[in-house]
C-alpha cells in the first residue's frame, strides 16, 4: 500500500523522514500575501508585520488544495489545524469525500488535531511510526486516536498584536500587555481553543510557568518539540530545563515558519509534546 501523510502548514512541517508527505500551505494576509512555504522570507515577514498598522489575519487551504496533497496514495493521513481556528479540517473533510468518489479503493483519515504547531509534528511523527509497524490502515487510526489523547500544546507569546488584529484577542487588552511587558502563557484546550493561564513580566518568570505547565500536563520526559519565532536562546534555555529533569528526553528545536511565527510573534514560543502515558 502507498501511504502519504498530509499536514496544512500550522503544523510548521514541510518535509517528514521515512514517509510520503506533503505539506498544504496556509497564507497571512495583510498589504501583502505571504504563502506559508519553506521559501518563505519569515524574518521579512515578521518585521512587514510589526509595521503594519493594518488588519491582518490568515486563509486556509481550499479543498483543491487538500485534494492535490492526497497526490494517488492509496492511503491518507490528512492532518489539519484546530477547526475550531480554522476552515482547514473542514476543506480536508470534504476534499477526502471527493477522493474516494475518483478512488474508491482508497481510503482517508482527517485528523481535526484541536492544536497547532509542534504538537502536529508530534502527531505525524506518531503515524510515521505506526505505518512503519506494518499495521492495517485501521489498526493504525485506533492507536493513533488513543495516542492523540496524550498530546499537548503550550506556549508563550510577548505581544498579541497579530491576534488583536486578527479579531481573537480585544485590541486594548493586547496593547495593556505590550505596555506592562506581560507575556502569556497558556495551552490548547481540549475543545480546540487556546486558553490563557498565565499573566507574566519577564523572561525568566515565562519560561518557569511554561516549564511548570509542561509539568502539570503530565510531561515526565519522552518526545517534546520547541518551535520558536526569532528567540533560540529562550528555545534553548528551556530544553536544558527539561534536560536537567529528564535527562532521556527527546528533545528538539525549531523555528517557526510563516504561520505559527504569524501567531506566535517575535520573541514566541509552541511547545508540542506527549504525556506520561508515552
Amino acid at each position: 500500500m502507498n501511504y502519504r501523510i498530509a499536514a496544512d502548514t500550522s503544523s510548521n512541517v514541510y518535509a517528514l523522514e521515512g514517509v510520503d508527505f506533503a505539506y498544504v500551505p496556509l497564507k497571512i494576509v495583510c498589504e501583502k500575501e505571504y504563502v506559508d512555504t519553506p521559501e518563505t522570507d519569515v524574518a521579512q515577514m515578521v518585521a512587514d508585520l510589526r509595521a503594519t498598522k493594518h488588519r491582518s489575519g490568515t486563509s486556509c487551504p481550499n479543498v483543491q488544495d487538500w485534494l492535490d496533497s492526497f497526490g494517488d496514495a492509496d492511503r491518507v493521513f490528512a492532518i489539519a489545524i484546530t477547526g475550531s481556528l480554522s476552515g482547514s479540517y473542514s476543506a480536508a473533510l470534504q476534499a477526502a469525500e471527493e477522493y474516494k468518489e475518483t478512488h474508491p479503493e482508497a481510503k482517508v483519515h482527517v485528523i481535526n488535531s484541536l492544536s497547532a504547531g509542534p504538537e502536529l509534528r508530534v502527531m505525524a511523527e506518531k503515524l510515521v511510526e505506526l505505518i512503519h509497524a506494518g499495521l492495517e490502515f485501521e489498526e493504525i487510526v485506533q492507536k493513533f486516536e488513543e495516542y492523540a489523547k496524550h498530546t499537548h500544546l503550550v506556549f508563550t507569546l510577548e505581544s498579541l498584536t497579530n491576534l488583536a488584529r486578527n479579531g481573537r484577542v480585544n485590541p486594548a487588552v493586547a496593547k495593556i500587555a505590550g505596555v506592562l511587558g506581560i507575556r502569556v502563557i497558556g495551552k490548547a484546550s481540549d475543545v480546540g481553543t487556546l486558553q490563557d493561564m498565565y499573566k507574566v513580566r519577564g523572561a525568566d518568570k515565562s519560561l518557569n510557568t511554561l516549564f511548570k505547565l509542561m509539568l502539570d500536563e503530565k510531561y515526565t520526559g519522552g518526545k517534546a518539540r520547541i518551535a520558536h519565532c526569532q528567540n533560540p536562546e529562550a528555545a534553548e534555555r528551556l530544553k536544558q530545563m527539561l534536560l536537567a529533569k529528564y535527562p532521556m528526553s527527546d528533545v528538539q528545536i525549531e523555528e517557526c515558519g510563516a504561520l505559527c511565527s504569524y501567531y506566535a510573534e517575535r520573541g514566541g514560543m509552541l511547545v508540542g509534546f506527549e504525556d506520561k502515558a508515552y
